[in-house]
């Protein structure tokens, strides 16, 4: 078993932090279902600012309102306006499984909005494993 990058979330910011909240990461839920996020799936925070990493659990906020909130212990890792990167792994059983993923990559711009929908393939030539990224409507 590997873990392998399942989804990610590029460039969205910090809108909230709320440190009475129970701890987890608060995000809207039309980004969760275009990037394959599921409720209570954890995910890997990395802050671009500070260089921070986490790990916590998602819970849906208002849909539509591009919201990006850090709870609990992680408001204390993060402040209003850092970029973020969070990503989603999988775990697939056998490596052979890798072709058949096509992670989903969401870039955000300011005001969280979505500027660009991208995923990943891996293919494998004489050369060997051969990673690629295309556009998602491609």
């Amino acid at each position: 078993m590997i873990k392998v990058l399942r989804a990610e979330l590029r460039g969205l910011r910090v809108t909230g932090c709320d440190l009475g909240d129970h701890g987890c990461l608060t995000i809207d839920p039309q980004f969760c279902r275009q990037a394959g996020i599921f409720p209570l799936e954890f995910v890997d925070i990395w802050n671009k600012n500070t260089g921070a990493r986490l790990s916590t659990y998602v819970t849906f906020g208002p849909d539509g309102s591009r919201c990006c909130v850090l709870n609990g212990a992680a408001a204390r890792v993060c402040q209003f306006g850092d970029e973020l990167s969070i990503r989603v792994a999988a775990y697939p059983a056998d490596p052979a499984e890798l072709f058949s993923l096509k992670p989903r990559v969401l870039v955000f711009g300011p005001g969280n909005r979505i500027i660009e929908s991208l995923y990943y393939t891996v293919t494998e030539n004489e050369q060997g494993h051969v990673l690629t990224m295309a556009p998602a409507d491609a």
